[in-house]
């Protein structure tokens, strides 16, 4: 082809491009943005890039700008086709760029692969991708609105391709070097566990009776490899339970793998548990296992459970079931061994109730349940964790042990601690910064939250107390402590009190409460 003068638009649009690559760091986002460019300045109707997996002899596609959504990934596979096939196959075997005006005209065209029931092509440039090393696909501009396709756009079109080239392989590269990382990462903690005994009771300070009871549960449970439920509000260490008994029991020596079910969307969580194959959605450059594959004999450790999505109940159910996976936009069935810990800060059985939770999947998960107690209910307790957690922040910044004193440790066996342990833990962690070399940690560097249950009236039914007066300082107790379990919400509090709302807002407001 000959050489063109670019005008000003087509600069601009080689500039976006070529930036694009460092301004996004989402594959996915970085396509999109690129190919609705290429929509523009060609005034076409679609724009598409299918990849190559040699592995499989095949093509598969990884983002289309004629779609309105994203591509359902149970129909992705349904998106691959030959290496040979179509123009596709013509242009990466020839390396060569092809301009069809007329593709009805065309003996390598089939109408079989256009990626839209209600899309039809009409005319195409289709350009190779290909980086230093090697080519990777092909990239398609679709339909030209007006007029015909030119020379000159299919220049800048291979112009175009080679940062887009770069990119995917770049996000390909990234993609394994994560999922190697992942690896090392899992065996890394198990080895460090190793080393640290293997996360045993003894790491766990408690001595309270409900203590008691939980460590008697887990001695019961440690040695098999049966589903456990640990229920329990948000910082009761409901991970560190789950940590204690694989590490404890039969499985120590297998990997030990976690994910939090809340923290990802219903198509990242069914990649995540289930893995997917190169191709199966947008940004799906290379195959990655699944943490259920990864797990290989192992534990999962399933968090929050019951913020699953129900289509992620049943699919979940169905791997309990029959032990077999298949992996985001594969056909291959993979059989998967492993062992189920699953946890839940809200009560699984009031969920399954409410309709929120499959009552199927809450038998199938809760053969062992354990509750952790929250640390109100373990006061006899905070001390001991106070004291632990002062060890691991001398530790932690290098400097001598520091001591709490009686009335700081007073504060602490009242405050409430709505965030349990691990509220327990920052709060520690802040005052040892606040109070620097200090032997002694006083009230001073506790927060506002902490201290201010020293201007609570404490609770005296002497003789020169009437009975009036006994029950108003018994019913403000009552408030104050329910706001503070509710983390300050009223409504929830009112329900825990039998009161409507506006009746805990004039209670709130007789006896001056600050909340």
């Amino acid at each position: 082809m000959q050489d063109f003068a670019f005008s000003n638009r087509e600069l601009t649009l080689l500039h976006d491009v070529s930036a694009s690559i460092q301004a996004f760091t989402d594959v996915n986002e970085l396509l999109r943005f690129i190919l609705k460019k290429v929509k523009g300045a060609f005034n076409i109707e679609g724009a598409s890039i299918a990849l190559h997996d040699a592995s499989r002899r095949e093509f598969y596609f990884i983002r289309t700008v004629e779609e309105e959504e994203e591509r359902d990934p149970e129909e992705a596979s349904q998106m691959r086709f030959p290496d040979d096939y179509g123009v596709a196959g013509w242009v990466f075997r020839e390396n060569q760029t092809v301009v069809i005006p007329d593709v009805a005209e065309d003996e390598r065209f089939s109408n079989q692969l256009n990626l839209q029931q209600h899309f039809t092509t009409r005319s195409m440039i289709c350009v190779p991708l290909a980086t230093r090393k090697d080519r990777i696909g092909v990239l398609y501009v679709l339909n030209k609105i007006k007029g015909r396709f030119s020379e000159r756009e299919a220049r800048l079109l291979e112009i175009l391709a080679g940062p887009i080239a770069i990119s995917i392989e770049n996000a390909r590269l990234y993609g394994e070097l994560r999922q190697h990382a992942d690896a090392l990462e899992i065996e890394n903690r198990r080895l460090k566990s190793e080393v640290q005994n293997r996360f045993d009771l003894h790491g766990v300070v408690g001595s309270s009776p409900s203590m008691q009871k939980v460590f008697g549960l887990v001695e019961k449970v440690i040695n098999t490899t049966t589903s456990v439920l640990i229920q329990g509000e948000t910082g009761t260490g409901k991970e560190l339970i789950a940590r204690v008994i694989h590490y404890g029991g039969p499985l120590q020596d297998k990997p030990f793998v976690a994910e939090n079910c809340g923290a990802l969307s219903e198509n990242l969580l069914e990649s995540e548990l289930f893995g997917h194959v190169k191709g199966a959605f947008t940004g799906a450059v290379t195959d990655k296992k699944g943490l259920f594959e990864m797990a290989a004999g192992g534990t999962v450790f399933l968090d929050e459970i019951a913020d699953m999505p129900p289509a992620m109940q049943i699919k979940l159910l169905r791997v309990l079931q029959e032990g077999q996976v298949r992996p985001v936009g594969s056909s291959e069935i993979i059989d998967v061994d492993f062992r189920l810990i699953a946890s839940s800060n809200r009560d699984l059985y009031q969920e399954v109730k409410k309709g929120r939770f499959r009552d199927d999947l809450y038998y199938r998960i809760q053969v062992f349940p354990i509750v952790l107690p929250p640390l109100r209910e373990r006061t006899e307790d905070i001390p001991a964790l106070a004291a632990h957690f002062l060890e691991n922040c001398a530790r932690k910044f290098k400097a001598p042990v520091s001591r709490f004193s009686p009335t700081t440790l007073d504060m602490f066996t009242r405050f409430g601690w709505p965030g349990n342990i691990r509220e327990l833990q920052n709060e520690v962690e802040r005052a040892v910064c606040l109070a620097g070399p200090d032997k002694e940690i006083g009230i001073d560097c506790l927060s506002e939250k902490i201290t201010a249950v020293a201007h609570e009236e404490p609770f005296d039914s002497g003789a020169d107390l009437t009975l009036q007066k006994t029950v108003q300082r018994i019913e403000k107790k009552m408030i104050v402590d329910a706001l503070r379990k509710s983390r300050g919400n009223r409504s929830q509090a009112a329900r825990t009190l039998g009161l409507t709302r506006q009746g805990l807002l004039n209670k709130i407001g007789r006896y001056g409460i600050d909340v």
